[in-house]
């Protein structure tokens, strides 16, 4: 059972709504239970990172999820904070992060002289960084929706799975570690684009 993570900052609707396009049955966790009865977890999150890792802490999950993922290597994905929450820290709070994937969160932090907009809104193209089965079902440019004020740095470039551009600055706009998938993108509004990376996610993991 593909098992949402429900910790109070997440819309997780629209997320359960793609993984029923795909003829895949979803289940929402604010239970240890339930996390532990999981075969794939999402992490999803929007809004400030302190508030997302206080949510998360506050709801007595995290050592189920520290088990599920770093223990028992149970595939997940995060999607926008989600991600973040995933990395060492952020530069938007004081907390730290969950610490699955060795990173930072930074805010856009434009050229000398550049006009950047933030937040990051809309759509952008992706380039990839590696081969990965999560990409498996991505044919030709593959664009994404975006939301973000801040935008995740992996220190092991060996885990930067795609890459995109937003002004001068060329981010990380998602992450592979083993059986950690992230994305600062939200595939739920991405369309064809969001749907085969979640089928990707459903049946290659």
């Amino acid at each position: 059972m593909i098992t949402l993570v429900d910790y109070g900052v997440g819309n997780l609707g629209s997320i359960q709504n793609m993984l029923k396009k795909l003829g895949a049955e979803s289940a929402v966790a604010s239970d240890i239970a339930t996390i532990e009865r999981a075969t794939k977890l999402i992490l999803p999150g929007v809004g400030a990172f302190d508030a997302g890792m206080g949510q998360l802490n506050a709801s007595g999950l995290r050592p189920a999820l520290d088990e599920a993922v770093l223990s028992r290597k149970l595939p997940v994905a995060g999607i926008c904070l989600g991600m973040q929450l995933m990395t060492d820290g952020s530069e938007e709070g004081q907390f730290p992060g969950l610490g699955w994937v060795p990173a930072r969160t930074t805010r856009f932090a434009p050229a000398a002289g550049e006009t950047m907009k933030i937040p990051h809104m809309g759509w952008s193209v992706v380039s990839g960084l590696k081969p990965s089965r999560a990409l498996d079902f991505l044919e030709g440019e593959s664009r994404f929706y975006f939301v973000h004020s801040y935008h995740v740095h992996c220190r092991d470039r060996e885990d930067a799975l795609l890459a995109a551009q937003y002004g001068s600055v060329v981010f990380d706009a998602a992450f592979e570690r083993e059986n950690i998938l992230g994305f600062q993108f939200h595939p739920e509004k991405s369309h064809r684009f969001g749907m085969a990376l979640l089928k990707a996610f459903l049946e290659r993991y």
